[in-house]
């Protein structure tokens, strides 16, 4: 295991934000694990797990132990004429696996192409993007009890997986590390194009005859038009959840605001699109010094070279009081703020 100390994470978090950790600790393997939280000497260090580092908002730095996951690996478990079982090492970054499926004429995961980040992520937030939830193609996952350093497994029901919401991010936050995930994906595929712009871009890319690679062409280049590239913009995607809400709010703000979206969730609630609240309230496009909103998705908070942390967590914190004030709906972030 590489340890470094008094290092930058700058390079460890899409946001670019520059600051330290008193220690990195690279991790691949269980026993890795079990030198940082139950035997070595980092065990009476404060801890953090860091995957891809593309939901997280640093606003200071971390002066324990920063143990970035690198566990890898791709592996099928069980196949048959209709299905295939995948096992994925949580440290995989999560579009190359995408990729693997795609290849391979995998299909689920393809609307969730260039969703940055590691594999051991998607499930904790169950990620989604186009109409696709991850819940739809998991199976279960393996993960690291840090109390007892023991490996246990979760199924599907054991995740009470929500909208952006699993039990890792409620009762079970910090309790564990997710080191291994199952994925039943289809060998068969059906495709889910009607939801955003997929339609559309595959018309304009003259695709005929739909195919796992050619959906998941379509899902990048909507992502790449709309939302700016970390290496260029330094940005964790998406920092707000859509909010869902009441119908009888929503149908009373369309009353008032005739341009407004929702995406019916049941009888009863909307998902109402946080970018165009945002937008919406004037926000998009908005800058202060080296933080702002960006001026193609107003979803997406921005560091623009030199921002600080705390700096775009004060700017969250005024464009959630803006909403709130103007429509009568609380913004939730989707980011983990440190």
């Amino acid at each position: 295991m590489i340890v470094q100390q008094n290092v930058s994470l700058k390079a460890y978090n899409t946001f670019r934000l520059d600051v330290n950790a008193g220690y990195l600790a690279v991790v691949d393997s269980l026993e890795d694990l079990d030198e940082i939280y139950q035997t070595g000497r980092f065990r009476a260090q404060k801890k953090m797990i860091l995957g891809g580092g593309s939901n997280l908002l640093f606003t200071r730095g971390f002066t324990g132990v920063v143990a970035k996951n690198e566990i890898r690996g791709i592996q099928v478990q069980n196949e048959t004429e209709e299905d295939v079982l995948v096992s994925v090492g949580s440290g995989e970054n999560w579009h190359q696996f995408v990729l693997w499926c795609v290849e391979r004429g995998y299909g689920g995961v393809e609307n969730l192409s260039l969703i940055p980040g590691t594999v051991g992520a998607a499930p904790m937030q169950n990620i989604g993007a186009y109409g696709v939830e991850l819940k739809e193609v998991f199976h279960s996952l393996e993960a690291y009890e840090i109390k007892s350093g023991k490996t246990v497994s979760f199924f599907k029901e054991d995740c009470k997986f929500d909208y952006r919401f699993s039990i890792f991010k409620g009762e079970l936050r910090d309790d564990f590390i997710i080191t291994k995930v199952f994925f039943k994906l289809s060998k068969k595929p059906t495709f889910n194009i009607t939801y955003g712009a997929i339609q559309e871009t595959l018309e304009k890319m003259g695709v005929t005859e739909l195919t796992l690679k050619n959906v998941s062409q379509a899902v990048i280049n909507i992502r790449q038009s709309k939302l700016p590239d970390p290496i260029d913009i330094g940005n964790a995607g998406s920092f707000f959840k859509n909010p869902i809400v009441e119908k009888l709010h929503f149908e009373a703000l369309e009353a008032q605001f005739e341009d407004i979206k929702c995406y019916p969730i049941d009888d009863e609630k909307v998902k109402v699109p946080a970018g165009w609240l945002i937008e919406n309230a004037g926000w998009k496009g908005y800058r202060d010094g080296d933080i702002g909103v960006h001026h193609k998705q107003a979803l997406v908070l921005v560091n623009y070279g030199m921002g600080r942390g705390k700096d775009i967590f004060k700017l969250s914190n005024e464009i959630k009081k803006s909403i709130q004030g103007k429509f009568g709906i609380e913004l939730e972030r989707e980011v983990n703020v440190v």
